[in-house]
Parts: structure tokens; sequence; C-alpha cells
């Protein structure tokens, strides 16, 4: 049996997200979360290995769904000490299996880039069902890659005029803001704090690392909905856990995996919710069981931790077009 090896260039060929996002990417996400609803995928809880003295985690993540053919195991790397070493913090390689016999079908060695588009497909969910339809100002909170992702899948799926960024590092906003300018065509300005954000968006991305939460509840706003994607361990957190008590609806990609980690780890935690509350997954909204924001003044807010139909879902998009293309070098098994 072939095996097709993929190169993070030849990937890049078969899921683009320049000069614009995806949308059959998004929409390859969005029929995964389908599936994971109606009972028809199996996404298991990740494998997690930290490597502390490197500053090094590798996440393992799986998913079958039904239909597709195949099914995809992600390997998602992130040494965060790598920036000394001049190499990327984030790596990371998929395999695609045959559904029928197991038998590798493809290994893709994206380097992370499939991370961050399957995340920003997800962002783009989020928004498409929580956000207001009319959408003058969108901002976010860091610059690096996933902000990047996020905002262009964003944009997908509202066309807002203007971006806010903030982040820590000035030299990051400023790359930032001319790479989003030319490619989105839209104002960025760039905000002196996290509040000035908040305050003057109608939608918020927070994009960041953390372990310490900087989003406060008294900043939030009617109509304003807000994605969070930094916290996606049980230690890490960017909200203040009363902001989830205070939005009249509260989303996730999936409460089974995000009860015990990030935002709704530390809700639970400290009592602001429970497991009893009605909180949306991503899939009810994509398969029309939930309708999503009901008027323009709900408070919205998304919580995003990584489920592996996400990935699974890319993947096997990925290896169609590959294999549509002729792409990737044949290794016989």
């Amino acid at each position: 049996m072939n095996t097709i090896l993929l190169t993070e260039a030849q990937i890049r060929d078969c899921v683009s997200t320049t000069p614009t996002f995806d949308r059959e990417a998004i929409s390859a996400v969005a029929e995964a979360f389908t599936a994971l609803a109606g009972g028809k995928a199996i996404s298991p809880f990740p494998l997690r290995l930290d490597v502390p003295e490197h500053e090094g985690r590798v996440d393992v993540r799986a998913a079958y769904v039904r239909g597709l053919g195949g099914l995809a195991v992600k390997v998602d790397a992130g040494f965060f000490d790598n920036h000394c070493l001049g190499l990327p913090t984030r790596s990371g390689v998929t395999v695609v299996l045959s559904a029928r016999t197991g038998m590798p079908q493809a290994v893709l060695l994206d380097n992370g880039y499939l991370t961050g588009v399957r995340a920003g497909a997800a962002g783009a969910l989020a928004a498409r069902y929580l956000a207001r339809e009319d959408v003058d100002t969108v901002g976010v909170v860091g610059a690096g890659a996933q902000a990047r992702y996020q905002i262009m899948g964003l944009k997908q799926v509202r066309d807002f005029r203007r971006l806010m960024v903030y982040s820590l590092l000035p030299q990051e906003i400023e790359r930032y803001a001319e790479e989003m300018t030319a490619r989105l065509g839209v104002e960025v300005v760039r905000a002196e704090d996290v509040e000035t954000v908040v305050r003057r968006s109608d939608v918020v991305v927070t994009c960041t690392p953390t372990r310490r939460p900087y989003l406060k509840a008294e900043w939030l706003h009617p109509g304003l909905h807000v994605t969070a994607v930094g916290a996606d361990t049980q230690e890490k957190r960017e909200l203040y856990t009363d902001v989830l008590g205070q939005a009249d609806l509260l989303a996730c990609a999936g409460k089974s995996q995000a009860f015990r980690l990030g935002e709704l780890y530390h809700g639970l935690e400290e009592g602001i919710i429970s497991r009893q509350d009605p909180i949306v997954e991503l899939g009810e909204l994509t398969a029309g069981q939930h309708p999503g924001r009901r008027d323009d003044d709900q408070i919205t807010v998304c919580v995003l931790t990584s489920v592996g139909v996400q990935d699974a879902a890319i993947a096997l998009l990925v290896y169609r077009r590959a294999m549509q293309k002729g792409l990737g070098l044949r290794l016989q098994s």
C-alpha cells in the first residue's frame, strides 16, 4: 500500500489562508462538529506530555468521523524555549489512516500550520452563530500566529472594517498591523490596553498563553461577542471567571473536554458555572439544534479548546486535495 508524505509547502497548496482563509476548511470543520453532535464521530480526550525543563508540551489528538473514509491522529508540539535556538516554537505532524483497514494513507508534516487553520475555522464558526450580523470593529489580544488565523477566519463570516490589536510586545504589533492591513484591507488600530479593545469592539478574540486572567466582566457591553482561544490547559486562563457568569449565552467546542481545560475548568472550580448550566456546544449550532444569538443585545462568549474532530476534518481535506493534485512523495509500505 502507498502512503503519501506531504511537506508544509504542499499542505499549504492544498489548504491555503492566502490571500483569504479557505472557506471549504471552515465548512469541513463545521461538518465534523455536526457529526460529533449527532453521535457520528469519536473524539477522545487528548493525551498530553509535558517536558518542563525545555518549556515543552506535546498533545496527541485523534478522531474518527463516520462517512469520511479515514481517521486522523495529530501530534502537536509546543516548545517555548525554541526561540532561544532560532527555531519555531510550534511543530506538528498528522497521520491519516484508512477507516476500513487502519493502514496509513498520508503523513502530513505541517509544522503546526494545520493547528492554526483548524483553530481559525472553529473561531469563524463561533462568530458565525454568536456574533451580531452587523460588525464594524473587531478586537484581538495577542499578535502571534493564532491571532492571524483567527482574524482571517473571522473575516470570512463577518465583514468588519476596523481591527484593534493589543499585545505586550510592541514589535509584534507593528508586524501584525502591517500584515493584516495588506491581507484584509481593513484599518488596523493599535490599542493602549485590553480594556480599550473590549469596550470599543463588537467582537473580541483572545489569543494569548497567559496563566493570569486579564479580561474583566466590567468591560463587557451589550452586543459583544468574545471568543477565547488561548487557555488550552488547566493552568491557562485569559478571562476572569465572572465573565462566564455574565454571558447571556456561553458556548464551547465540547463540554466534556472544556470542563477539564481552560476557562470552563476554572469556572467550575470557582463555582461561577456548573455542569448543569445551558452551555452550548459548537456542534449544536452547526447542526441547527440551537439558534445561537437571539438578539443584538446579548453578550455571548465562546471558549475554544481543540477537539480531535477539527484535526481529522482538516487532515482529510488536505489528503483528498493532495490526491486530486497528485502531490506528495509516494512511499511503498
